[in-house]
Parts: structure tokens; sequence; C-alpha cells
């Protein structure tokens, strides 16, 4: 190849893969000399390309020292003689002398090649795991592009995510070549390349959502104080604003509910409530009762961080929901361990509260 194709070929490479140039040279460089050692049986040689012309230069150096080493005989020259050709070289320094280009052959031309390719990998790996380490709990969209019995392939641009079919939200469609939102719990990078995996029931990729379709939450007008979710089934946000003209929940809802019913079209049968967060423990866990109305809440052990919820027989099945879910999420929400009783059973345990 010639000096300027060659250049040409550099140039195309960094532009395809976005790979910095310096990589390109040095990687050819590590090549050419690993090739030249190779099939010359030269140990003390080092290969240089001039970056602006594409010339390639090879050089034989010797290390100056003041005993010769045996295993090193081939690479090594004694002060003594050193300095009958540099007459103020010190020990340690090298000498250097350009030796003939010659062609290195179909063996060596496939190590180089061998080498180049490994680096120009690494470097694309590096740039992909670089760009991607930023978007580790972000949302990004992608598209559909392969799928195998375990998992969904999302084409995200300069590589792949992988999508398990265990995180995709239960009841979903997902088609081949849609396009689809979907959030990165994990960047890697390992010896296969990079490992991007993504998921749309981790109760991140609701947050998400929230904060893309309600501009006051991208802004930090109003705070997102936590999510439990469970993929499909129902999803307890809590929200609150430090501005008394804000109403959060209001503003999640949107005007005519046009807001939540983006996020809604996006999670499918999944329900929300929207809570509002209080700082008041009791009262944030009467929140996060919700449907659940006229709730009397107890912390009984701040540490422990425990609580009890006492209701009239109505609300009973409210407060607890269906096979548990709704105390379930509230319990998540608030990180609080909530006991559920109805008047007649806490009186039952010796617990009288006045209605």
């Amino acid at each position: 190849m010639k000096p300027k194709e060659f250049l040409n070929a550099v140039d195309l490479v960094v532009k395809e893969k976005g790979i910095d140039k310096e990589v390109i040279f040095d990687a050819m460089e590590l090549a050419l000399t690993s090739a030249y050692k190779k099939n010359y049986n030269a140990p003390n040689v080092r290969v240089s390309i001039n970056k602006d012309t594409g010339d390639i230069r090879v050089c034989s150096f010797l290390n100056v020292v003041e005993e010769i080493d045996e295993e090193d005989e081939g690479t090594q020259i004694l002060l003594e003689d050193a300095r009958k050709i540099v007459p103020e070289i010190n020990v340690g320094e090298t000498i250097e002398e350009e030796v003939e280009v010659r062609d290195f052959g179909r063996v060596a031309a496939a190590t180089a090649k061998q080498v180049v390719i490994q680096k120009v990998r690494e470097a694309e790996r590096n740039v992909i795991v670089n760009e991607f380490n930023d978007k580790e709990n972000e949302m990004v969209t992608g598209t559909v592009e392969m799928e195998d019995v375990r998992n969904y392939y999302i084409n995200l641009g300069r590589t792949q995510g992988i999508l398990p079919k265990t995180e995709i939200i239960p009841g979903e469609e997902i088609k081949m070549g849609s396009t689809i939102k979907v959030y990165i719990t994990k960047v890697d990078n390992n010896s296969k390349g990079p490992l991007i995996l993504l998921s749309r029931s981790h109760y991140g990729f609701v947050k998400r959502l929230f904060e893309l379709e309600i501009p006051e939450i991208n802004e930090g007008i109003i705070l997102v104080y936590g999510v439990a979710r469970e993929a499909g089934v129902r999803t307890k946000i809590a929200v609150a604003s430090e501005n008394s003209n804000v109403d959060a929940v209001g503003s999640c809802i949107g005007e005519k509910g046009m807001r939540i019913a983006n996020i809604l079209k996006e999670l499918g049968n999944e329900k929300v409530d929207i809570v509002p967060y209080d700082k008041e423990a009791s009262k944030f866990i009467e929140n996060a009762l919700s449907p659940a109305k006229n709730l009397s809440v107890f912390v009984t052990d701040e540490k422990k961080r425990e609580a009890l919820v006492v209701v009239d027989g109505e609300n009973l099945s409210l407060a607890i929901g269906k096979k548990g879910l709704n105390v379930r999420l509230a319990s998540r929400l608030t990180r609080f361990k909530i006991d559920v009783k109805t008047y007649e059973q806490a009186k039952e345990d010796g617990i009288n509260i006045v209605k």
C-alpha cells in the first residue's frame, strides 16, 4: 500500500469507527514492529510511521551498557564502542540506525493485520463503553433488531443492547423493527465486547418516563422521592414540590390528564398511583395506601421503621390490595413495614383506637 493510500485508509477508519487517529498509528507501528521482528529475527528494531506523509521508517537500535548481558547481547553495545560512533553518548541511551525497509512477506503482513484488527476492536469497544457509561440508569430509544429464546436485541446506534424477555412489561408485545424506549441497567466491557443490559420492567423506567413527560421534574421544580413498581400491574410514585404554588400531583396528571395518559400509553395496562410525599411519616404512609381512605396510622417503631394502620372494614381490602399488592408497594415506597388491621382486630390485640 502506498503512503497516501495508507493515510486515506486511516482517515476512513477514524471516520467510520470514531477512533482516535493516534490509536490507529500506534497499532500499526506495534503491528509492523512485531511483523518485522518475526520475519527477520530482528529483536532490536523499531518501526515508526510519519503521520503526515505515511512513510514507514525501520530503525535498528542498540542499548548502551557498561557490560554486555549474554541474554540481550544482540540488542546491546558497550559504552566505549558506542562513543566511537556518538562521542557524547551515555549508558542507558540508544544508538539507532535506519535499515532498509523490505517486504515483510505474507506471514508478517498477516501478523500486522491481526494486531491492527485487535487494536481497532479494542478502541471501538472503549469508545462505545465510554459513550454508554454515562447513560447507565438512563432511558434511551432503540430499534428492535433481533430476537432469540431469551432476549430481544435492540439497536442503539453504535451497538446492540440486550433486553431479556424477563425484563419486558408482562403482557406487552414487542414487534421486530419497532422503536421502543428502554432503561439501561448495566454497561460492561468484557472479552466479547460491550455488554449493555436493558429493561422495561425496572422501576427506574417509570421514573425516567415521568422526567420525560413532566418538564417540572426535569427542571427540579417537582422532586421524585421514590418509585415502587410491580411491572405490568401497578406503580406508586411519590412526588412533592418545594414551591407551594405548584401542585405536584396535578402537574404530573396534566391538563385533562394528557401527561399521565402519555405515560400510561407506554406502560400498557399498568396502573399508576401518584402519591403526594409528606415529611411526616404517618401522613406519607396514609397517602401511599391510596385508594384506601379513613386510615389511622401509627408509627410504632421509628428505628425499625414499623407502622400500624387501622382501617374500617370497607377499606380493608383497598388498603391491602389484591394479593397484598397495595400494602406491599406502599411499604416499598415509604420504606416502612406496614401492618394493616381493622378496628375490631386492633381491639382484640388490646389496641383501643378512637374513631
